[in-house]
């Protein structure tokens, strides 16, 4: 770090004529970004020290919409390329330092006698707010963003878990692969009663051969599907039910007789019914 400064007119022009000072400065701030600075701007196309260096102009010009929609757009871009937010707020809170450093050196550089007290609370007020105003829109950005992909990512897994595929116009096959938990069942029941009206089943086969373990509340909702199903006027067909499956359903002593009927194999009952 240089000892001597050139001076200039206003802070902004002080900062970009001692650019070079103030990016080793706020490097030396944050210890933990120094060494994942090169592997940010690899993995995720972000400068961070050409992005401090506006946020600090829009700081100490109090450009407070152009502060706001850059924090938004970085929140969008860590979120994208999965970068940690310890790392964006020891980068924020270095910057909001380096800033108050030169600050000093600007003051000192440029012979001023010392500035009133309410003059320099209301500009550490100042800047204090919009490093807050940043930080505060670039974690509901981030969170935002996250919040909609976990979203998008939800409805995915959905359709995913309750595959209904149409054999015939009016025959469908349901293959349930794996635990089904509550989650599932509840999803289950949503999309099941919806696709036997809009396709317009009139036989649902359900193939089991896939799962082997149900939880008793999860038996009971599977049971309240069967029912919903009967009540859409579709016939519901259970197939693949294996040993592991039938003895809980057996010890649980729910019944699903007057409401299903059961057959062996999925390819038995394909064959009997096409």
């Amino acid at each position: 770090m240089a000892n001597n400064y050139l001076s200039k007119e206003s802070v902004t022009d002080f900062l970009k004529t001692n650019r070079e000072d103030f990016q080793q400065k706020l490097l030396s701030e944050a210890v933990n970004v120094r060494g994942k600075i090169s592997d940010i701007l690899e993995k995720g196309n972000i400068d961070l020290l050409k992005n401090a260096e506006m946020v600090a102009h829009y700081i100490l010009e109090n450009k407070e919409e152009e502060l706001i929609e850059f924090a938004k757009v970085e929140g969008i871009a860590w979120a994208q390329h999965a970068l940690t937010l310890a790392f964006k707020l020891e980068w924020v809170h270095a910057i909001r330092r380096t800033l108050w450093f030169f600050l000093y050196q600007y003051d000192e550089q440029n012979g001023e006698d010392e500035s009133p007290r309410k003059t320099f609370f209301d500009l550490e007020k100042r800047i204090n707010d919009n490093v807050d105003q940043f930080l505060n829109n670039f974690f509901i950005s981030y969170s935002n963003y996250k919040d909609e992909q976990l979203l998008s990512q939800k409805k995915l897994v959905e359709n995913l878990s309750v595959p209904i595929i149409p054999i015939h116009s009016t025959i469908a096959v349901l293959p349930l692969i794996g635990m089904i938990d509550s989650y599932r069942v509840n999803a289950l029941e949503e999309k099941v009663l919806m696709e036997i009206s809009s396709m317009r089943i009139q036989t649902l086969i359900i193939d089991l051969s896939g799962t082997a373990e149900m939880e008793l509340d999860v038996l009971f909702q599977f049971k309240r599907i069967l029912s919903g199903i009967n009540m859409m006027g579709c016939k519901a067909i259970l197939t693949g039910l294996r040993v592991e499956l039938v003895r809980k359903i057996v010890d649980s002593g729910v019944e699903f007789d007057s409401l299903v009927e059961i057959k062996g194999t999925l390819q038995q009952t394909l064959k009997e019914h096409l």
